[in-house]
């Protein structure tokens, strides 16, 4: 899959709040699809369906245990998007530096000014 492709469908999956609520669930660990669908007052086919838009996106895994499924995130593309957003940080760092600069030459002018 594409890196864009991919980002793009990170970023489309944890659009819906649902879907997001699903993740931040899971950040504190593994949940059922029941447990999913209690906790987020879901019924149980809205969580499962849910879930396949996540684990479709990369976010989450499944593994079967008896006759009930357990849902955890996946690191992998969280540190995808982290390294994009980076990226992003970055960009912003270097334009506030230069905004920081820019501004102390303002004021230095200033203080030159009021000091004739």
């Amino acid at each position: 899959m594409g890196y864009i492709k991919g980002m793009n469908l990170i970023l489309t999956a944890l659009a819906e709040p649902n879907r997001f609520q699903i993740v931040e669930l899971l950040r504190d660990g593994p949940l059922t699809v029941g447990e999913i669908a209690e906790k987020l007052n879901l019924r149980q086919p809205q969580a499962s369906k849910h879930l396949r838009v996540l684990s479709e996106a990369g976010l989450v895994e499944v593994q079967p245990s008896a006759n009930k499924r357990i849902y955890k995130l996946r690191p992998e593309p969280l540190k995808e998007m982290d390294s994009w957003l980076n990226s992003f940080r970055h960009i912003w760092e270097v334009r506030f530096a230069q905004l920081d600069d820019y501004l102390k030459e303002l004021q230095d002018k200033e203080k030159k000014h009021d000091d004739m």
